[in-house]
């Protein structure tokens, strides 16, 4: 996928999830509209993060970007299974014990500031515990044999390199789901607007990756604007049952005024190539 035609699909994609949001407005009213529109923000942001490891995993394991396709294609899938069990065991614990969405803002503010403080982190996918597991599990073989997941040999099953970028693709998108699922939480309660702005998040992630593979770099600031993201949504959720609650009209305009600030500072102030350091004789 090129990067015009990454481009299109990218905003076909929001184009669409602001013509479902125009039908929730028809059809459940101007609060449930915001709500999903403010969710949808949230998530389609934060689905900027998986793109950051996302292009990460690619490079460390030298897939090519005929499989990214492929892989992408799976991982979205799963993602969208695995984000509504998250969701409906998120959405129940908070009925069941109300004090939790205390416990899920406090993440969320420690998330942020984690995420404020820990930027430019390596990853070092060989040290997860779910690769490990699995590559035990099945004999694996380090060679691609094209687009395909498993490999069979003598009647042995081996596992390919791009079953194991697949395997961290999901286990990624799941822990940014810990952070997004919550956030989302701090908005509204509405299973259906929870999970719909979760899947149209997640629908347009696959082109959202080809349109910002190449300028990963011109984006430095982003992580920076999510971590304050992460930590405004916390503190609305733990100010969500007091006097100083905060309004989702307001909050939207909080976190558009954050990402579009995050964007125009990066490319007003890019980041600066360190030169290459010269040896002394």
């Amino acid at each position: 996928m090129g990067l015009k035609e990454a481009l299109g699909w990218t905003a076909a994609w929001i184009a669409l999830a602001l013509c479902f949001d125009a039908g929730v407005w028809y059809f459940a009213g101007g609060t449930k509209a915001l709500e999903f529109l403010t969710g949808y923000v949230i998530e389609y942001s934060l689905s900027a993060d998986n793109v950051f490891v996302f292009a990460m995993l690619f490079a460390y394991f030298a897939v090519l970007a005929q499989y990214q396709h492929k892989v992408l294609f799976w991982g979205i899938l799963g993602a969208l299974i695995l984000r509504f069990a998250m969701i409906a065991l998120g959405a129940a614990l908070i009925t069941k014990f109300a004090w939790i969405i205390y416990v899920f803002g406090a993440f969320l503010v420690f998330t942020g500031i984690k995420m404020l403080l820990k930027r430019g982190e390596e990853i070092h996918p060989e040290r997860n515990p779910l690769v490990r597991f699995f590559t035990r599990l099945i004999p694996f073989t380090p060679v691609f044999r094209g687009d395909r997941f498993f490999l069979r040999e003598d009647g042995a099953l081996f596992a390919i390199p791009l079953l194991v970028v697949l395997l961290l693709v999901e286990f990624t998108d799941v822990a940014f789901a810990v952070d997004s699922i919550p956030a989302i939480l701090a908005v509204t309660r509405d299973s259906f607007i929870v999970y719909s702005s979760n899947v149209f998040a997640i629908l347009g992630l696959r082109s959202l990756y080809f349109a910002l593979a190449g300028m990963m770099d011109k984006f430095h600031n982003l992580k920076a604007g999510l971590g304050v993201v992460l930590t405004f949504v916390g503190v609305r959720m733990l100010l969500g049952h007091t006097a100083y609650q905060i309004d989702t009209l307001v909050s939207l305009g909080v976190i558009v005024t954050i990402l579009a600030t995050s964007v125009a500072v990066s490319l007003l102030r890019p980041r600066k190539v360190e030169p290459a350091a010269v040896g002394r004789v």
